[in-house]
């Protein structure tokens, strides 16, 4: 688990199992001192802990299951916006399901209910990724390639990963795209385009070729 994550519950519930005979066994300041340890780490109130620590904290299971908030609609409408952007993943798509599903609904693609548009609005990131990763796992996948050996020239350019939630302007993402349709022979267009990840403004130019010489302009 990543430092700056939360703990799941499950984990929460670990820690606190592995805690519970320390803090049993120990005086007063000793339990004051444990105390101030799990609610740095969980981030549970004081007397929360107090409760759980004098507790058994041991899940039960739900006496009643949780029904099935979102149908085949909202299935549908997923599918629709994740491939009409490319699959993008779910920490950028959620925030922007409302938006994305009336742009789309205005060229047709796409029929908006109140009912889907509300259900849009309150689906959290974690459901978005769990129903994607089911209603995409029969997409083909392309098969990876193992990663070429670089340049000098390549590994002079400073290029890293972007963080997805950058809030600097002035980091792009930056692709050349080939325009050859079905025949990659000989000369033929390119698309050069450049995305700022924080604000989305884009660029794009026509090159002819990929050499040095057309690309430097």
């Amino acid at each position: 688990m990543a430092t700056d994550d939360e703990m799941t519950l499950a984990e929460r519930r670990k820690y606190l199992h592995l805690m519970q005979k320390s803090y049993q066994t120990t005086d007063r300041a000793g339990r004051g001192r444990l105390l101030d340890t799990m609610e740095s780490v969980t981030g549970l109130d004081r007397k929360s802990l107090i409760r759980l620590m004098a507790g058994d904290l041991t899940r039960r299971p739900r006496r009643r299951q949780r029904g099935q908030e979102y149908g085949l609609e909202l299935d549908r409408a997923l599918r629709v916006i994740a491939e009409s952007h490319n699959y993008i993943c779910a920490e950028r798509l959620t925030p922007n399901l409302v938006a994305l599903a009336e742009q789309l609904a205005r060229h047709g693609e796409l029929q908006l209910t109140e009912q889907l548009r509300q259900q849009l609005a309150r689906i959290s990131e974690a459901t978005v990724y769990r129903r994607l990763d089911r209603l995409l796992q029969d997409q083909p996948r392309r098969t990876r390639r193992p990663p070429r050996p670089t340049f000098p020239l390549a590994r002079a350019i400073p290029m890293r990963p972007i963080a997805w939630d950058e809030k600097q302007p002035g980091h792009f993402e930056v692709d050349l795209v080939h325009q050859s349709g079905p025949n990659a022979s000989g000369e033929y267009v390119h698309t050069l385009q450049m995305i700022d990840v924080a604000t989305g403004w884009s660029e794009r130019a026509a090159v002819l070729g990929r050499s040095y010489l057309v690309t430097r302009t």
